[in-house]
C-alpha cells in the first residue's frame, strides 16, 4: 500500500531538485524528508531516488511514479473538494497570491464585492511578482494564482486556468521627449533609447524583449525594477523609456504616455487553482467574483 504522503514529497523532490529545497517547500527538515523518500522506495521495492555525494535525482522508475501521484494527489483534492461540497461553502478561507496591479485592479474588488455577497469568505492576501506564485500553489501554499503568461496556452497539467483579462502595453516616455503627443508610437522608433525593464525572470520583462525583437532591434537596458512605479519615476526623471502593461500605469502622468501600434505586446493574466480543488466551493466562490471583476 503506498502512502499518499509520501507521494507528496516525491512530488515535492521532482519540483524543486533538491532534498532540502523540497523539505522547505513540505515545512520539513531534511532528514525527514529522506526518510519518506526511503521508506516509499521500500513500499514500491523499486530504486526511486539516484544518489551521489548530496544531488539526488530521480530514476526512471521514479518519474514513473511522478506521473501516477499527480493523478492520485488531484484525486485526494478532488475528494476534499466534493466532501466540503456536503458543507454550506459559505465559511473559511481562500489564500490568493497576485502581483500588485492584479490586487489593485481585481483582487480588491472582488474582496469589496464578497463582502456583501459571501461575508463569510475570508480572502488572505499575498504579494507575488511574475509567476512567483506557481511554485507556491503546487506547493500548496496558496490556494489561487493571479499571474500572466506569455504563450498561447498554459500547459502545467496540474493546474486549472480561467482567463481573466487581456491588456497591451503602453511606452512610457520621459517629459520633453519629441514622441509625445503623438497617438501613437511604434516600438521601432524608440529603438536608439535608452531602456528601464522588469528584472530577468519576470515574465513581462520576456514580452518586452521579444517585442523588441519583432520590431528589429535589441533595447539597451539601462535599468531594472520590477516594481512599474519605480520604473516610471526613473523615465520621468530622464534615464530612459519604458514599456508597463496598461492597468499599472496608476499615478503615471498620462502625458508620458503613448499607446504602441501596431501589435502592440500584451500580457495575458490567469488565476490559476491546482486541478481536483477547482470545484472546492470555497474557491468557486472566489474564482466566480475574481472573474466578474
Amino acid at each position: 500500500m503506498i502512502d499518499p504522503r509520501r507521494l507528496r514529497v516525491l512530488r515535492a523532490l521532482a519540483d524543486h531538485g533538491t532534498v532540502t529545497a523540497a523539505a522547505q517547500a513540505l515545512h520539513l527538515s531534511p532528514s525527514a524528508v529522506s526518510q519518506q523518500l526511503a521508506s516509499l522506495e521500500s513500499e514500491v521495492r523499486q530504486e526511486l531516488l539516484r544518489r551521489k555525494g548530496r544531488r539526488v535525482w530521480l530514476t526512471s522508475a521514479g518519474e514513473l511514479l511522478v506521473e501516477h501521484a499527480d493523478a492520485v494527489l488531484a484525486e485526494l483534492d478532488r475528494a476534499e473538494a466534493r466532501l466540503a461540497a456536503f458543507g454550506t461553502g459559505e465559511l473559511g478561507q481562500v489564500k490568493v497570491a497576485a502581483f500588485a496591479s492584479a490586487i489593485t485592479n481585481v483582487v480588491a474588488p472582488a474582496i469589496a464585492a464578497l463582502r456583501v455577497s459571501a461575508p463569510g469568505v475570508t480572502v488572505l492576501v499575498r504579494d507575488a511578482e511574475g509567476q512567483a506564485s506557481l511554485p507556491m500553489l503546487l506547493d500548496g501554499e496558496i490556494d489561487i494564482a493571479i499571474t500572466m503568461h506569455t504563450g498561447q496556452a498554459p500547459s502545467e497539467h496540474r493546474i486549472v486556468w480561467d482567463h481573466l483579462y487581456t491588456e497591451p502595453f503602453d511606452a512610457v516616455l520621459p517629459p520633453g521627449h519629441p514622441l509625445l503627443g503623438r497617438a501613437e508610437v511604434a516600438l521601432s522608433d524608440l529603438a536608439a533609447e535608452d531602456w528601464v525593464v522588469p528584472l530577468p525572470g519576470n515574465p513581462c520583462r520576456d514580452v518586452l524583449l521579444l517585442a523588441c525583437e519583432t520590431a528589429g532591434f535589441t533595447p539597451r537596458v539601462t535599468h531594472t525594477s520590477d516594481d512599474f512605479t519605480a520604473a516610471a519615476a526613473l523615465v520621468t526623471a530622464g534615464v530612459g523609456v519604458a514599456l508597463i502593461p496598461r492597468t499599472a500605469l496608476g499615478g503615471i502622468s498620462t502625458e508620458q504616455v503613448v499607446p504602441v501600434t501596431p501589435n502592440p505586446p500584451h500580457r495575458r493574466v490567469v488565476a490559476a487553482t491546482r486541478r481536483g480543488r477547482e470545484t472546492h466551493p470555497l474557491l468557486q466562490i472566489v474564482r466566480k467574483a475574481l472573474a466578474e471583476v
